[in-house]
């Protein structure tokens, strides 16, 4: 049995597009927009594998990462923040912390986003002389009311979650809590649109 196609908008400029055109288009958009954390997980699975010269692959160590924030008693969208920080090294080799940041962005608090925007130059502390670079860069925002926070998230999560032998927790216990923070944006453009 052949399946009906689906119904499509039919402007090729959007100067000329209709009320028509926008229900068809939202009304698509809102189940795409529900699976995001699929997308999100299926991404975060592309870390597997690599070591990038690590010790252990990308995503064990964003496991890692968020394993120890949930053992030291942080909530549930700073450990998501934990796990994801990192998920931007597939797409973004020159500024992964900005692609993490941009997927979170609707979805986080103002302060957990600039922990992930920034914390590769706050992590640089740790390796930055060694490539010739200045590992006091992160001194830029030495007065930013953040600056504790994120220093705090690189030392006691992201720095240490390079070990084979800890504990980590496996992505299946960190996807409900991804599920739950991308189920519905706080802050987007789009938040209001009706189907």
């Amino acid at each position: 049995m052949e399946q009906a196609a689906a119904q499509r908008a039919t402007f090729t400029n959007m100067v000329d597009s209709t009320p028509d055109d926008w229900k068809i288009i939202a009304g698509e958009f809102m189940p795409y927009a529900g699976q995001l954390a699929d997308r999100v997980l299926a991404h975060l699975k592309l870390l597997e594998g690599d070591c990038g010269g690590f010790i252990v692959d990308r995503l064990t160590h964003s496991l890692q990462t968020a394993t120890r924030a949930e053992r030291d008693g942080r909530d549930e969208e700073y450990v998501v923040c934990a796990l994801l920080h990192d998920i931007g090294d597939t797409l973004g080799s020159w500024n992964h912390p900005d692609i993490a940041a941009a997927i979170l962005k609707p979805f986080v608090r103002p302060d957990y986003l600039f922990m992930v925007e920034k914390h590769g130059i706050f992590q640089g502390y740790y390796f930055f002389h060694f490539l010739g670079m200045d590992r006091n860069a992160r001194d830029a925002f030495r007065d930013h009311p953040l600056y504790g926070l994120t220093e705090e998230f690189c030392a006691k999560y992201d720095a240490p979650a390079f070990d084979p032998d800890y504990d980590t927790l496996p992505l299946s216990h960190f996807e409900p809590m991804v599920r739950r923070l991308f189920a519905a944006p706080r802050q987007s453009v789009y938040k209001d649109a009706k189907a």
